[in-house]
Formats: C-alpha cells, structure tokens, sequence
C-alpha cells in the first residue's frame, strides 16, 4: 500500500527553520513517495535506519541526514494506504533528551 503522510507542512516548517536540514528531508521525502508497505516489516526493509518502536507503541523513528536528525512517526494500515502521522521531529540531540525522559511513546508535538 502506498504511505500517505499526514502534514507534510510540517516538515517544511521545519526545514524553513533549519535550513541545513533541507537536503536531506527531501531525500527522505522523495524516498517516501515510492515506498509500498502491507507490513510493519517493510518499513525497515525501506529505510534500514528505521527503528521501530516497542511497547505496542506503533511508531517508528526514522534517521534522516546521516542520523543528524530524527522523525518520530505513528503508523495506521488502512485498506487502502498506510498513514504515517508526524509525531516529532529535531536533531539527534534533541531525540536524545527525549529518550531520557521515556517520552518517545507518547510526545506528540504536532
């Protein structure tokens, strides 16, 4: 099934303000565009980088610009797309502070 993401806008916003980090959305972007997932399996297969989360969570993080920066995103298979919410999005930095604090389950910025 084709991804539909859910506000790509926010991923330019983002970009807007962290202009270093466009070339490397875009790709991500571009990648996504093609990606055809009928399992949580294929995620990884499409972005090796890709950690899914446990915990029932349904959420993957994904490693964009040489693990500069970090997407965390909710998953839903639908019949016929799969939706990928953007939950949050910053620097690896900026993920880690997250981590320390357990939030990468629930934070939902956006």
């Amino acid at each position: 099934m084709k991804v539909r993401l859910i506000k790509k806008q926010t991923i330019l916003k983002y970009i807007a303000l962290n202009k270093n980090s466009k070339v490397y959305f875009d790709n991500w972007l571009i990648n996504l565009k093609y990606c055809d997932w009928t399992k949580t399996n294929h995620i990884k297969e499409s972005f090796n980088s890709a950690d899914i989360l446990g915990k029932n969570s349904d959420r993957v993080i994904f490693n964009i610009g040489g693990n500069n920066y970090r997407i965390i995103c909710s998953y839903f298979f639908g019949r016929t797309n799969v939706h990928l919410f953007i939950c949050w999005i910053g620097t690896h930095a900026e993920y880690d502070k997250i981590c320390k604090k357990n939030l990468q389950y629930t934070i939902n910025k956006y």
